[in-house]
């Protein structure tokens, strides 16, 4: 038996759904706590959140509809959180994309500085909200941004709900 096939065997759509479950609060978390510390995200962190703010009830319909309703329902479900989290890890590796100056990112968080041209318009500009830009990572952590180390936890939380969507049939 491969280890593919050993793993599908292992995480029943129960154990998968509470495992998407805690990983996702678990990310968030970390992502809360770095905001607190002075690391504020960007536009498209913030957005890189969506996956993990769906899958969060998501997931845990998926647990009730593993114990109380047939097999098909849950597995349905952790089918969906697979494709979220795949679709999470490619816009974090877009990000990632931005921060390493492989492509452009949004001209709202990457464009170019202007300066200003005269007293009056830096004041205007100090009334503006600062924009946190998204092709500046605040924090490289074993050389890889949080939008970096974010495309392989997707694709894990991902894989874990595909293994539970795929997983064999109980006798």
């Amino acid at each position: 038996m491969g280890l593919f096939a050993r793993l599908r065997a292992a995480l029943s759509p129960e154990k998968a759904a509470l495992l998407v479950l805690a990983a996702a609060a678990a990310t968030l978390a970390g992502a809360w706590t770095f905001q607190a510390l002075g690391f504020l995200p960007c536009e498209l962190c913030l957005i890189e959140r969506y996956p993990y703010y769906g899958s969060l009830p998501l997931a845990a319909v998926a647990f009730f509809l593993a114990r109380n309703a047939p097999p098909l329902f849950a597995r349905a479900v952790l089918g969906l959180l697979a494709a979220i989290f795949a679709a999470g890890a490619a816009l974090a590796a877009y990000h990632a994309g931005v921060e390493w100056k492989f492509w452009p990112g949004p001209a709202g968080c990457t464009g170019k500085f202007v300066a200003p041209t005269s007293m009056e318009a830096f004041r205007a500009q100090l009334e503006h909200v600062h924009v946190v830009r998204c092709d500046a990572p605040a924090l490289r952590i074993l050389g890889l941004s949080l939008a970096g180390w974010n495309v392989p936890i997707s694709l894990a939380i991902g894989f874990a709900a595909l293994l539970g969507a795929t997983a064999p049939k109980k006798a």
